[in-house]
């Protein structure tokens, strides 16, 4: 009795400890992952207030959690959308994965922490935050600009390859070796393809046999059928997470809709616990050291995502100041970085506190590269271009606004409608 006592008070504490948290990051405009991260700092061992009573069950609701996170992706997407992106944009993928895993790799070889400590943090450079940044296009009001296909085609290519590179992780990270992960990487991309061919083909057919007009019936068929195929695809070493996204690619239309609206409420609960489980397995001691390389490792990071976004808008044949708002907004990372890190943390500590830092340097800093990049080098070439002009510069000046607006992608002329797709 006294035990389920201390259960129900820490956990009633923690959950609306987070409710009051994330009205905070509401009111202030920001991502409320930074804060969550830094109450389980807060919460953990060696903070200011461990959690005792609830720790296991605050770890089972963190595995929920990310099961959650995976499966309302999942719903985001129909095959014919997965696959539509990955024929048009595979290019632009491959330059992210280049240009963004590459650091994270390089940091930790130089760090000396080994081959399978490199794969782990190249996953946490690479991947961008989903959620952080849709919720950032939309309060920019930039869900109709034509740079932002380019930036979701981005966002849904490295979705798609954690079904990929999750499972190759789990792997790696279970010792398995070079062969193992090569099994492991034959047996993830085998799935993916099934799935894929199997939504396409028969996706109706199973959100049908999975539709039910009772919410209830509906919340605990796609709830239980998740959970289940991610323990057996947990089971075979593939991934609970991966599982889970691939349910959410099976089913579509009113199901996909249904499904979102019910389990999208306990996804943010679950998700915020998730994070507060990373952050209560995180010694807070071992950030300072880690401070300096995290804070290099975001600047870098923050540069190759800006131009990431320059390339997958060059390619759609977005002017200059898109390209730049596409870049810009690419760089928060967020969730599927500590998800990652989550999954290294028991092999390799010391990524823990590192992960910890980079997200919260990058999820704060996100919002504002979205909101400022464009501007800021905007400015920044047109002085450059006023100083070295000269007289003779001064003298054009003297010409049509529009036109000399327009030479520097300042097309204040044009109609609205064009004026964002500039």
């Amino acid at each position: 009795m006294h035990n389920t006592a201390a259960l129900l008070i820490e956990l009633g504490t923690l959950i609306l400890a987070l409710g009051l948290i994330g009205r905070l990051a509401e009111r202030v405009g920001l991502s409320p992952i930074p804060l969550y991260l830094l109450a389980g700092l807060a919460f953990g061992h060696g903070g200011l207030l461990p959690l005792d009573a609830s720790e296991d069950f605050v770890a089972v609701g963190a595995d929920i959690g990310v099961i959650l996170l995976l499966l309302l992706l999942g719903l985001e997407y129909s095959a014919s959308e997965l696959v539509t992106s990955l024929r048009t944009q595979y290019p632009s993928g491959a330059v992210d994965f280049v240009l963004n895993a590459t650091p994270g790799a390089a940091a930790a070889l130089l760090l000396g922490w080994g081959p399978v400590a490199a794969v782990a943090l190249a996953g946490v450079t690479w991947i961008s935050s989903s959620g952080v940044i849709a919720k950032v296009l939309t309060d920019l009001s930039r869900l109709g600009n034509r740079e932002t296909p380019a930036v979701l085609g981005i966002l849904v290519i490295e979705d798609l390859s954690m079904a990929v590179y999750l499972p190759l992780l789990t792997a790696l990270l279970a010792g398995v070796g070079l062969a193992g992960g090569s099994v492991a990487l034959v047996i993830a991309l085998g799935t993916v393809g099934i799935v894929l061919y199997v939504a396409l083909r028969h996706g109706r057919l199973i959100s049908r046999a999975v539709s039910s007009d009772n919410p209830e019936m509906l919340l605990l068929v796609v709830l239980g059928l998740t959970v289940l195929v991610a323990g057996v695809a947990q089971q075979l070493q593939v991934s609970a997470a991966v599982g889970a996204f691939l349910v959410g690619i099976a089913l579509s239309g009113d199901v996909a809709e249904g499904a979102r609206t019910l389990l999208a409420p306990l996804r943010d609960l679950f998700a915020a616990v998730f994070f507060v489980f990373f952050g209560l397995s995180t010694d807070p001691a071992g950030i300072p050291p880690v401070l300096l390389p995290a804070l290099l490792l975001a600047v870098v990071t923050a540069f190759t995502k800006i131009l990431t976004g320059w390339y997958a808008a060059r390619r759609a044949g977005i002017g200059t100041r898109g390209r730049l708002r596409a870049g810009g907004a690419l760089v928060a990372r967020g969730e599927f970085s500590i998800v990652i890190a989550g999954l290294a943390v028991a092999t390799e500590p010391r990524i823990g506190p590192i992960a910890t830092a980079y997200v919260l340097i990058l999820v704060l800093l996100g919002p504002l590269a979205a909101r400022w990049t464009e501007p800021l080098v905007s400015r920044m070439r047109w002085r450059g271009r006023g100083k070295g002009a000269g007289r003779a510069a001064g003298a054009r000046e003297q010409g049509p606004p529009s036109l000399h607006r327009e030479a520097f992608g300042l097309t204040a002329h044009v109609a609205p409608e064009q004026r964002r797709g500039a």
